[in-house]
């Protein structure tokens, strides 16, 4: 649990500082949003391979042990 919100945190701070560029207004812009969800989809999309390469490496690692 603590690595995921270390990563949603890192990926929330990054996402935001990329694309929010004016905090005068309550809400997100268009543009905001879009580039958020784009930011947060390709980040969440690098977390899943590197994921899935973790585990189908595992096994090896552990049997070389």
């Amino acid at each position: 649990l603590r690595d995921f919100l270390l990563v949603y945190n890192r990926l929330t701070e990054l996402c935001f500082r990329h694309c929010v560029s004016n905090l005068n207004y309550r809400l997100l812009t268009g543009r905001e949003e879009s580039c958020l969800d784009a930011c947060a989809g390709k980040l969440l999309r690098a977390n899943h391979r590197l994921v899935s390469a973790y585990v189908a490496l595992m096994p090896a690692i552990v049997q070389r042990r």
